[in-house]
């Protein structure tokens, strides 16, 4: 099984940063890895695990912003596809004088 966190904390304030960072290296200490920015996974092994570890993200969780955890299957996990874009800029590099667009 897989534990899948997301979040999204405010991060205006000196306090809201210092919450959003104890918060992630919360997630490290706990084992999570991150996937993307703000999403973080851990495989548990069984279901008693899988309670321990979300009663240890709910005391370690901030007082403000959205916190959810999703729990799917290794095999629900292994399907996941990724899809990765490709970058794109406005810049050119050119040492002609005129560009014509």
């Amino acid at each position: 099984m897989r534990i899948i966190v997301f979040f999204d904390l405010p991060t205006i304030t000196a306090k809201d940063r210092r919450e959003y960072s104890q918060f992630r290296n919360g997630l490290l200490k706990e084992g999570f890895i991150m996937m993307q920015e703000s999403v973080y996974t851990k495989l548990v092994l069984n279901q008693s695990i899988m309670n321990l570890v979300k009663v240890r993200i709910k005391k370690i969780m901030p007082s403000s912003g959205l916190v959810q955890s999703l729990v799917i299957t290794e095999k629900q996990f292994s399907s996941i596809e990724n899809c990765v874009g490709e970058y794109k800029t406005n810049f050119l590099s050119t040492t002609e004088r005129l560009v014509i667009l």
